[in-house]
């Protein structure tokens, strides 16, 4: 019974020793309707509080893929989608982004076309500029392996 218990005290050490604290995970889906390379003009909507700075990243990440990137006051009939997204941040003796979603939204019905997120822990953690990249990149070469 003894050798039984220290085997399961075995096997628990080594499952939490084992199990650590990086977690990398980054996803993207596409609504199978959407096409994504008929956009040419975007609006990111800014988070209320945000200091800016995912806004312009993200706006910058998509100017660089060759779309128009409007202000936040445009009308939805002017604007071939809207882009929201929720930045979360952490604290391990620095802030770093832990998780970053993008959403590209019909500007009409706000229905989502595409999603796509990206999560660090401290040991993985990438830059917010980083994390952008990976994020809107993985949703539009989703969109393209969906053609």
């Amino acid at each position: 019974m003894k050798r039984v218990i220290r085997l399961l005290l075995a096997a628990a050490a080594v499952s939490l020793f084992t199990s650590g604290c990086a977690v990398n995970r980054a996803t993207a889906t596409v609504d199978p309707s959407a096409n994504l390379d008929k956009l040419r003009v975007v609006q990111v909507k800014q988070l209320e509080g945000e200091d800016g700075t995912i806004h312009k990243l993200i706006a910058g990440n998509l100017r660089k893929r060759g779309l128009q990137v409007t202000e936040d006051s445009k009308s939805a009939e002017q604007v071939d989608a809207v882009v929201t997204y929720v930045d979360k941040w952490m604290w391990d003796l620095s802030m770093y982004l832990l998780e970053l979603t993008v959403t590209v939204r019909d500007p009409k019905s706000d229905f989502p076309l595409a999603t796509g997120n990206s999560f660090h822990t401290s040991l993985t953690r990438l830059s917010p500029q980083e994390m952008v990249d990976e994020v809107v990149g993985n949703i539009f070469k989703e969109s393209a392996t969906q053609k």
